[in-house]
């Protein structure tokens, strides 16, 4: 171990200018295979640092390497496990716990005494030191004397010590003394023991010289103790003499004590006193005003509303522990609760007789409002009312059943006269728009014919109303007969547009003013009632009420549910439904109501129920915008799902008849009656629903009615006898683009690019099936020339064939001079005419383009004599010129 120790110190801390004081052979706990050494060092320069480093024997070879150091000072625990017995584990507490085996006990504990020794000396810091024996911790070395640290190498150097300037001084002037003492040793040591001998004893002749002194000095002593006694007893005499005052101060100062807990008590019992008295009597005026008071006047309703306020706080004041075992606390508690009861009654009487008398009050203004399109104003009532507002929310804290029961009266009788008052105004509204009193009298206000259209369109359609009547109108006049069709279609016309178009768009005009009306009426009569209704039974619209629940009761028709106990109520839905309920309750009949103004509305003209979608949409958009969740909102959302069912159930009816509709063998078609509807449906949809909210459900009803008319105009072209195919595709195609072009309906522009196609590919069609082959010989003589050309003859030597040369050509040639051409053009104008309605006008149209096809013929036949008669100088016997001058002058003369 000590060849270890010089080779550790040479190699590893003598290059680090550090000192090895001890050193102990290791391995870490459960793992013995593997050794290294823990060494303690110090360092060469001052200020002197410790450290516990750990050297490890390098992998590649016999040298040490220094792996690990720990500094002294961050050592808070060494642990030798057992101090009793030898065991050579122990541990290190730094920055964690090291467990460590050392080769031998001895070996450990000489370690563990030299980490001692160091912290005594240099660090002077609180290790724990546990299950370490105490001979191994050795006590501080006196500062005379010179004592080893950890071993032999730290004695050797704690022995040398370094002179300092005075003991060099002293050695130099005795050296200078005995000029021999370097030459010779022994006669210089002899004279330093002659002189220290002399030096002794003259020490020990000046200690026999002063033991006089010592003898007086102990006497001094003796005669100080005697004092001392004497002082001792004169002190207890003293202690003795203070015990009888000390005894009669304590007995003062327990009376004194006594005397301040009395007037602590006193000063207590004054200030509860003071408590009771200030916060639980109530004044004479207002006892007098809760017992007597006023409660029809201003006046007498405020004193009330003041003594009802002091009386609930009087009732609420928090009383300390204890109070309420004293018997006066008792009596004014029961006093105040018989005053409480005695007030909450006369005034839930009082306002009950409140709620009669003005309901008779207004019952006697509804007569005035029974021929006008208004609802009686019920502000003042709700005036008067909210006078009592803070009654009510006084009851509804002190006494919840009686405040449940003025609500139930108030939803009770209001729902009776707001019943009366809605079914009175709903019942003007159907009058003024049927035109018919109570007792089913007609005003004279439309021609018989119009009455007859509707009694006959109710009658065969139900509440299809007068879409579905002039759709009978239009369909009776596609069946006349063809004769005197112009004639007869004009004066039908005449007679059934002045009742079922003129009148409906009056008629219209009117019902969406009504309905609007209705709707404006209705709307301020909810919102103020609500508002009400919140102000004066005091329900906040986002606060619960919460309390214990005992008991349920459910108020009939409005699902008002409330649980109380002691007058303390339990929410089970939250003041905003509450609100929501009372109002339903109170206007339970708006709904069916107004579900019957739009099922009549709906009878009277189907075309109604899109004035309805908007003017409802508008009113349910702006409820919603206010409260989402109101009664209000609710109503009008629940009657929107009708309308839009309604007009839902138009559009279904549009189609279902374009479906059925059937045409006449004997006459032309002409304009379709549901083209023409739905012309009419899209011009009055626009202006209605020009910057509506439910823009959507009108697009989705263009979409679904266009393809219906696009499906029924092609199977009435198909089973069409009279009016070629062509003819009826052409004009209600052309019909409807003309339509959209007009209406601009974004929604439709796909559908307006097919029907301009479909109208453009039929014109086409019936222009070329129409014109067919006027020039008819001359045609098939030009066919074979293109077959001999197709067969591979050369075009200049056609007319080398026999059946095709210039003769035969001349011949077929002059059986079409320009008077028989002019008669065969005249003869299709007619026939063209005849196909065509006047409605659409597309008779020029038509005309324009069979003239520009028999010119393309016409240059098709003179470029095939250019070239397969080339040079013959044979040409038609009328001219291009002559054509256009045909087709004018026949077109002139029609």
């Amino acid at each position: 171990m000590t060849a270890i120790k010089h080779a550790l110190q040479r190699d590893i801390f003598t290059p680090n200018d550090e000192r090895l004081l001890s050193i102990v052979n290791v391995c870490k706990a459960g793992k013995k295979k593997r050794n290294c050494f823990l060494c303690a060092t110090v360092t060469t320069e001052r200020p002197v640092q410790v450290n516990v480093v750990k050297v490890k024997k390098s992998d590649k070879g016999d040298f040490y390497k220094r792996q690990t150091a720990w500094a002294l000072r961050d050592l808070a625990v060494v642990d030798a496990k057992d101090a009793l017995k030898e065991n050579p584990e122990f541990d290190l507490h730094f920055d964690k716990v090291y467990k460590w085996v050392a080769s031998s006990a001895v070996e450990k504990n000489t370690f563990i005494s030299c980490i001692w020794k160091l912290n005594q000396r240099y660090l002077r810091k609180k290790i724990d030191f546990i299950n370490v024996s105490s001979q191994l911790l050795e006590e501080s070395v006196p500062s005379g004397e010179s004592q080893s640290v950890a071993g032999g190498d730290e004695e050797a150097v704690d022995e040398y010590q370094e002179l300092n300037a005075r003991e060099e001084q002293d050695i130099e002037i005795m050296m200078e003394g005995c000029e021999y003492a370097i030459a010779n040793a022994e006669a210089f040591a002899e004279k330093l023991s002659r002189e220290l001998q002399v030096l002794d004893g003259a020490n020990i002749q000046s200690i026999m010289a002063s033991e006089k002194q010592v003898n007086i000095l102990m006497k001094l002593l003796d005669e100080a103790l005697k004092e001392v006694d004497q002082i001792e007893i004169k002190l207890s005499s003293y202690e003795e003499m203070l015990q009888s005052v000390k005894e009669q101060m304590d007995q003062i100062s327990e009376s004194n004590h006594l005397i301040h807990l009395s007037y602590t008590n006193n000063v207590k019992l004054l200030s509860e006193i003071e408590f009771l008295v200030n916060h639980m009597d109530l004044a004479k005026g207002h006892i007098k005003a809760l017992q007597e008071g006023d409660l029809t006047s201003s006046r007498g309703i405020e004193a009330c509303t003041n003594a009802a306020d002091a009386l609930l706080q009087c009732m609420n004041v928090a009383l300390c522990p204890g109070h309420d075992m004293l018997h006066a606390v008792k009596q004014q508690q029961q006093r105040f609760s018989d005053l409480r009861e005695q007030f909450a009654r006369r005034l839930a009487s009082h306002l009950n007789s409140v709620f009669v008398q003005q309901g008779h009050d207004q019952s006697s203004t509804l007569a005035q409002h029974s021929v006008e399109l208004t609802l009686p104003n019920h502000h003042p009532f709700h005036r008067d009312l909210l006078r009592y507002a803070k009654l009510m929310e006084w009851l509804k804290n002190t006494d919840y059943g009686k405040y449940e029961g003025l609500t139930k009266n108030y939803m009770d009788y209001l729902s009776r006269l707001y019943e009366r008052e809605i079914k009175d105004f709903f019942e003007v509204a159907k009058i003024k728009m049927t035109g018919t009193t109570k007792e089913g009298k007609k005003f004279a206000t439309l021609p018989r014919k119009e009455s007859a259209v509707k009694q006959e369109t109710e009658s065969l359609h139900g509440s299809s109303g007068k879409l579905t009547g002039s759709t009978s109108s239009l369909n009776k006049l596609s069946v006349q007969s063809s004769g005197n069709r112009r004639s007869q279609s004009s004066s039908l016309l005449d007679m059934g547009n002045m009742s079922a178009s003129d009148l409906d768009v009056a008629d219209r005009t009117k019902f969406d003013k009504i309905f609007e009306q209705v709707l404006s009426e209705l709307e301020p009569l909810c919102l103020a009632e609500q508002d009400f209704i919140s102000k004066f039974f005091k329900l906040q619209q986002h606060q619960n009420i919460s309390g214990t629940t005992n008991e349920t009761e459910e108020i009939d028709g409005g699902n008002l549910s409330r649980s109380y106990i002691s007058g303390v109520p339990q929410t089970i839905s939250s003041e905003k439904d509450m609100i929501r309920q009372m109002m339903t309750k109170i206007f339970r009949c708006i709904e069916p109501e107004l579900n019957n103004l739009i099922a009549l509305g709906d009878k009277i003209d189907s075309f109604n129920s899109l004035y309805m979608l908007v003017k409802m949409s508008h009113h349910v958009w702006t409820a919603q915008n206010v409260d989402p969740a109101s009664f209000l909102s609710t109503t009008l959302g629940n009657v929107l799902v009708t309308v839009k069912r309604n007009f839902d159930k138009c559009i279904s009816n549009q189609m279902k008849q374009m479906d059925e509709v059937k045409i006449s063998k004997k006459s032309k078609v002409g304009i379709l009656p549901f083209v023409a509807e739905f012309e009419e449906f899209a011009a009055l949809a626009e202006s209605i629903f020009k910057n509506a909210e439910r823009r959507g459900d009108l697009d989705k009803a263009y979409t679904k009615l266009i393809r219906a008319v696009f499906i029924s105009v092609e199977k009435v072209a198909n089973e069409s006898q009279k009016t070629p195919r062509d003819v009826v595709m052409m004009e209600n195609f052309h019909h409807i683009f003309a339509t959209l072009s007009r209406l601009k309906i974004s929604c439709l522009e796909a559908e307006k690019k097919e029907a301009k196609l479909k109208y453009t590919e039929h014109l086409q069609s019936y222009v070329v099936y129409s014109l067919g082959q006027p020039l008819e010989k001359l045609n098939h003589f030009f066919e074979g020339v293109e077959a001999r050309v197709a067969q591979g003859i050369r075009e200049e030597e056609v007319s080398y064939q026999l059946a095709f040369n210039k003769q035969e050509l001349r011949k077929v040639i002059k059986e079409y001079p320009g008077k028989e051409v002019k008669k065969g053009l005249d003869n299709l104008y007619k026939k063209v005419d005849k196909h065509l309605c006047e409605e659409e006008n597309l008779l020029q149209v038509v005309w324009h383009s069979m003239q520009d096809e028999f010119i393309r013929q016409y240059k098709h036949f003179e470029g095939l004599i250019a070239r397969c008669y080339p040079g013959s100088g044979i040409t038609m016997e009328f001219t291009i010129q002559d054509i256009l001058d045909y087709c004018s002058s026949i077109a002139q003369s029609h």
